[in-house]
């Protein structure tokens, strides 16, 4: 599973639309364009970055829906190329763009359909992400809700108990919860964790500009939340090769690589974008870069301490959610990779 994350999904029929032409603009649109998007990043309040496969493709993981997707092979009865494993692929120069557009304080939440961890791995504050379709390195307690992030590929999909039990330990030092532990990997007919789409959807009300990059925006609800910022005022500016279910309520459409245009973006705004310097993870936007940067491969124990001590409301958040917003089939956005955190 660990070479093909689709495989390991049941099957199904209706994957959305596949294989539509990619379109790219000319040189001097896309410099014009970038402009625009820069200029609307520096005038927004609350940014909301909505991730999709596309990101991915320059790391080695193919997207989906493309020409050489993996469902667009599939109709034709071929097989995708991986050019990496999900344990060894790097994040992209979006995933580390995206990086430092939070640092700046420009990125305020970023919602992603991909399973590939790559955006944890680059150090993105897990409290500012919502990943909607789980995570490949990422295993739930059933009872107590604590996340354990892996080295490794879980090794289940669905929902599934994982073989291995919670160890977080009780008030007043009683036993550990032994709560089992589930993949967080939805299979097609899986509702969405309520905590990421719950955060996801007030992220969305409450922004001002919703950048979407690498997604054809198919699948509801993840492909619907950028209208919730358009409903509420905000603007809708959309990057991607191929035409997306929402290019007519965007305010601006960017067709070329993503990579590209978030280099010219990072440089218009003056900058830079993070060295990946190996696995990272973040837990909290609060904490410090010294205390997360080199986390090879486990997680230093002071950011271990401050996730134990709030392990209790960490994975529920307030608000609701449109109950049509719950119970949809869900994307396979992504192929995964992430990190580990040792108990």
């Amino acid at each position: 599973m660990s070479v093909n994350y689709a495989a390991g999904l049941s099957p199904y029929a209706d994957k959305g639309v596949c294989g539509l032409p990619e379109m790219f603009d000319n040189p001097e649109e896309m410099k014009a364009k970038a402009e625009t998007l820069a200029q609307l990043i520096k005038e927004s309040q609350y940014l909301v970055v909505h991730s999709g496969a596309g990101i991915s493709t320059s790391a080695g993981i193919p997207d989906f829906r493309g020409p050489k997707g993996v469902w667009t092979l599939e109709e034709k009865g071929e097989s995708p190329r991986f050019d990496t494993t999900f344990e060894d692929a790097r994040p992209s120069l979006t995933h580390m763009a995206l990086l430092g557009l939070q640092r700046a304080g420009y990125l305020k939440y970023l919602i992603s359909q991909n399973v590939d961890g790559l955006h944890v791995r680059s150090g993105f504050p897990r409290d500012m992400l919502s990943e909607l379709h789980g995570n490949m390195f990422v295993e739930e307690c059933e009872k107590c809700g604590r996340q354990y992030v892996r080295e490794k590929v879980i090794g289940v999909m669905g929902l599934k108990p994982t073989g291995r039990y919670c160890e977080v330990v009780r008030s007043r030092g009683l036993r550990a919860c032994r709560g089992k532990l589930i993949s967080t990997i939805l299979d097609w007919e899986d509702a969405l964790p309520d905590r990421d789409l719950n955060k996801a959807d007030d992220a969305s009300r409450r922004a001002d500009l919703a950048l979407t990059l690498g997604t054809s925006l198919q699948i509801k609800p993840s492909g619907d939340l950028p209208l919730l910022t358009k409903r509420k005022g905000g603007k809708l500016a959309i990057v991607n090769l191929q035409p997306t279910k929402h290019d007519k309520h965007a305010y601006l459409r960017i067709n070329g690589y993503v990579d590209e245009v978030m280099k010219q973006v990072m440089e218009l705004l003056g900058l830079d974008i993070p060295k990946w310097e190996g696995p990272t993870v973040c837990e909290s936007c609060t904490a410090t870069s010294e205390s997360t940067t080199d986390v090879k491969p486990k997680v230093k124990k002071d950011l271990i301490k401050e996730e134990r001590k709030r392990e209790a409301t960490a994975l529920t958040d307030g608000g609701s959610v449109k109950e049509e917003m719950v119970s949809v089939k869900r994307e396979r956005a992504d192929s995964s990779v992430e990190l580990n955190e040792e108990k």
